[in-house]
């Protein structure tokens, strides 16, 4: 298989509304960009999330059920490209646009995808807010593990909206991602619940660094949430494919 060229294109529990100062994008791209190799593993994923390789499979294989012709996918918060590996193993004819805010991020995922795909592949280093993507273009569209970096409702409607209208009439965006609960009692039995498994990861220092590093980095939604505002910007279905403590995947079709 031909290499094609690539194209570049210019301790206390997580809550959605705390008033923290939280990481801006900079901080957040210059840890991503120490963070390559920890990135890198397409069986296991991060030993923080749960089921994550779970997630990864679903929202891949219920994508290529809801567009099995589809040529062109957009893969935001990239990182090193392991769900678009994923895609490209069930759907190899994809041309690939990969969206990360980490430039040596997208360059190990360049390095992965294209010894995958004989089709184009295009990056974009920035923000998904800034950068400028054609309207109804996009068959598929994955978000693995990035829109908790939203921070205001603002910041998720604009999201969910361009995310919309990027995408093909019959396409569908496919998420796997951190979650909240919307009710307060709620929200702290789950949390308590994931800083056991941390717990029982690495140790008190352990749960207390993940924890105190998503209260200061992350701004999740709650599934819920995420549904009702998929269905205000338009999406025709919406679907819950997994669901452990605070990790969801879930998708939209257009």
């Amino acid at each position: 298989m031909s290499i094609p060229a690539v194209k570049k294109i210019t301790t206390k529990q997580p809550n959605p509304k705390n008033k923290l100062m939280k990481s801006t994008i900079e901080e957040i791209r210059e840890r991503f960009d120490k963070d390559v190799e920890r990135f890198s593993n397409l069986e296991t994923g991060q030993q923080s999330t749960i089921d994550a390789a779970i997630s990864l499979e679903l929202i891949t294989e219920a994508a290529k059920c809801i567009v099995p012709g589809a040529t062109q996918l957009l893969d935001i918060g990239c990182g090193a490209g392991n769900y678009t590996l994923k895609m490209l193993g069930k759907l190899p004819g994809l041309s690939c646009t990969l969206i990360d805010l980490s430039q040596p991020m997208l360059d190990k995922a360049v390095e992965r995808v294209t010894t995958q795909t004989g089709n184009s592949v295009q990056i974009c280093q920035g923000d998904i807010r800034d950068i400028p993507l054609p309207e109804n273009y996009y068959d598929i569209t994955l978000a693995g593990a990035v829109l908790h970096h939203l921070r205001n409702d603002a910041d998720w409607e604009f999201v969910f909206q361009k995310l919309y209208t990027i995408l093909k009439p019959g396409g569908c965006l496919m998420i796997s991602d951190l979650v909240t609960h919307d009710n307060e009692k709620l929200n702290d039995y789950i949390w308590n619940k994931y800083g056991d498994y941390l717990e029982n990861l690495g140790g008190k220092d352990y749960r207390k660094k993940v924890l105190e590093y998503i209260d200061k980095e992350d701004s999740p939604r709650s599934v819920t949430y995420q549904l009702n505002l998929m269905q205000n910007v338009g999406f025709s279905k919406v679907e819950v494919l997994h669901k452990n403590l605070c990790f969801a995947a879930f998708g939209g079709i257009k």
